[in-house]
């Protein structure tokens, strides 16, 4: 039995620049004591080709964890734009919310990231390197892919790799999932 309900999750300050801090509201609820924290995790897919290019923006541990409900507001720095292959910044990428217990992940939820530009003109003949300060960041809120993973709560060797249940659309309040 799961120990985490996920009630909602909402992605605030959006659309906005890609510069700004990347902030979700998250509200759980726990259904009996946890003796570890809950670890959050944001990561920034930055490009379709390789991994290496991924950037975990901030991890936030949060507990012990009792019964009841909680909420809270995850920000995150936006990834170093430096880091990644030009060619990738502008268009769109992936943005994954993790939360794991015992580094054991249970639940991911995905959003597809548009970036582009704001002006018409720079949308119609970008530059061959990207302006990032003229670039928007449209995350699609409304359309998160969710998956969940059964774990081993107790530390009795019981969890498990395979996805619980697989990838589902869900509205960004992320309920839906847990029924």
């Amino acid at each position: 039995m799961t120990a985490i309900n996920v009630t909602s999750v909402n992605v605030l300050d959006n659309p906005s620049k890609v510069t700004n801090p990347l902030q979700f509201e998250i509200q759980y609820d726990c259904l009996y004591d946890l003796a570890d924290d809950l670890e959050w995790k944001l990561t920034y897919v930055g490009s379709a080709e390789s991994e290496k290019y991924d950037q975990v923006l901030d991890s936030v541990f949060v507990g012990p964890v009792a019964p009841g409900q909680y909420r809270f507001v995850f920000q995150a720095d936006p990834p170093n734009f430096s880091m990644l292959p030009s060619q990738d910044i502008v268009g769109v990428t992936i943005i994954l919310l993790t939360c794991s217990y015992r580094n054991q992940e249970f639940l991911r939820v995905g959003y597809y990231v548009n970036n582009e530009y704001e002006e018409e003109a720079l949308r119609e003949e970008p530059p061959s390197t990207p302006i990032i300060d003229k670039l928007m960041r449209n995350i699609l809120a409304d359309k998160p892919r969710v998956t969940k993973f059964p774990i081993d709560w107790e530390g009795q060797g019981s969890g498990g790799q395979e996805p619980q249940q697989q990838q589902q659309e869900a509205p960004n309040d992320v309920a839906a999932m847990e029924q």
